[in-house]
């Protein structure tokens, strides 16, 4: 007898793998778009982070533009702060020529310091110097006299003394005047002249004439 063949196993088996042949299709299909969908993300976020790029660079020259403005704003300021004081210091310089040319205020400033002088050594002051500021721009007046004395009581004395003394011989009265309620420092301001009258401790803390070393001093001693 022929032998029959088991076709309907074979036709099944086809049929199940027919099937699968789909079934694989649409994974691949899926796997496809999934894969599409990833690279679209991955292209947005490359473009996400150009864009930042972008602008961090963006962000970054406008910076650099600003610190440029800002740099020539202060060349400038500076340059014109430069000119100011050529102008001021050319300004000021006429002034000090114009007092140091003059020999009638030049007697009438020697006349009157040597009468703060003379009436310091008739109340015993120490260490009595003037100071010619004329040539120092900055200086608020012309002439500092400086002397010292061991008291207050001492202090006060030759600070009364040089009032008097100004007003009989030179005619001039004293400005304005500070110091007198504690007398370890005394300050005389004559426009043109002003008298310091320290107790010694304070003349030798302050070292007054050290911060004007570069006056002319003259010492005045009996």
């Amino acid at each position: 007898m022929p032998i029959k063949k088991n076709t309907a196993t074979s036709e099944g088996n086809i049929t199940a793998t027919e099937k699968k042949i789909p079934a694989t299709r649409k994974k691949a299909v899926v796997s496809a778009e999934k894969k599409e969908k990833k690279e679209k993300v991955v292209t947005a976020t490359n473009k996400k982070v150009v864009v930042t790029a972008e602008k961090i660079e963006t962000k970054v020259s406008a910076a650099k533009k600003k610190a440029v403005v800002t740099a020539e704003k202060k060349e400038v300021k500076a340059t014109a702060a430069k000119k100011k004081a050529v102008v001021t210091a050319e300004k000021k310089e006429p002034v000090a020529s114009k007092k140091a040319s003059s020999p009638k205020k030049n007697v009438l400033d020697e006349t009157e310091i040597k009468c703060i002088a003379d009436a310091i050594l008739d109340k015993k002051g120490s260490f009595i110097c003037s100071l010619d500021l004329r040539p120092i721009g900055t200086a608020i007046c012309d002439y500092f006299v400086v002397c010292n004395a061991d008291s207050s009581t001492q202090v006060n004395a030759i600070a009364d003394n040089i009032e008097e003394m100004m007003i009989k011989n030179c005619g001039r009265k004293v400005i304005r005047k500070q110091g007198k309620e504690n007398a370890f420092w005394i300050i005389l301001d004559y426009a043109n002249i002003v008298v310091h009258v320290f107790q010694t401790e304070y003349r030798q803390f302050y070292r007054l004439e050290d911060l004007w070393a570069d006056a002319k001093r003259t010492v005045y001693q009996e």
